[in-house]
């Protein structure tokens, strides 16, 4: 009798190990597909004021540049550079800045405080987004796409410092990233505009 409840007990464990790996599998692979599926055109973020979504799918057509920004950072003064290719381009491209405090705590100021510092010192128009991480745990999925090449299909890419950059063309598709040290109006960036 102890070897057929031992024996039942055995099969039972094995059936429900088998059906949670199995469940498992399916849900893993499930996930790792929508997030390969997944185009720049599928993402969305708040904006500064924490209250509309940007919805990237809005900027189909034309090119995207999307920037960590830091108000106390010594790239800070590319603002001017970023508002320039604004106003320059505005009619190809869309230029978003993504406020991010994870390097050296350069963005440390609430969504006002960064709005009032942007327009005041460089006269900002484009659009700013939410406070976000660009990299670690916490990375926000826009910045999770532009940095995986499982997302991205480009390649694999690492925040280093403020104000790096990443194109996307009017198809959705990462063209190219660019180094704190590139400034906006660099013939890098506005070669590809033109």
């Amino acid at each position: 009798m102890k070897k057929i409840i031992l024996l039942s007990a055995l099969a039972l464990a094995s059936l429900v190990s088998f059906r949670c790996a199995d469940s498992a599998n399916s849900t893993s692979t499930t996930n790792m597909e929508s997030l390969e599926s997944t185009n720049f055109y599928d993402l969305s973020i708040l904006a500064l004021d924490g209250k509309t979504t940007l919805n990237f799918a809005d900027f189909k057509g034309k090119k995207v540049l999307c920037v960590n920004t830091a108000s106390e950072c010594g790239y800070t003064y590319q603002y001017e550079g970023l508002e320039e290719l604004n106003k320059k381009y505005g009619d190809k491209v869309v230029v978003i800045g993504f406020p991010c405090n994870q390097f050296g705590g350069q963005e440390p100021g609430a969504p006002e405080e960064i709005e009032t510092f942007c327009k005041k010192n460089y006269g900002v128009s484009f659009t700013l987004t939410e406070k976000i991480d660009v990299k670690g745990d916490k990375q926000h999925p826009v910045y999770q796409w532009l940095t995986k090449k499982s997302l991205n299909g480009v390649d694999d890419y690492k925040i280093k410092w403020n104000f790096n950059k990443f194109l996307i063309d009017e198809n959705g598709k990462l063209v190219a990233y660019f180094e704190s040290g590139v400034k906006p109006m660099d013939e890098q960036i506005t070669s590809l505009l033109k």
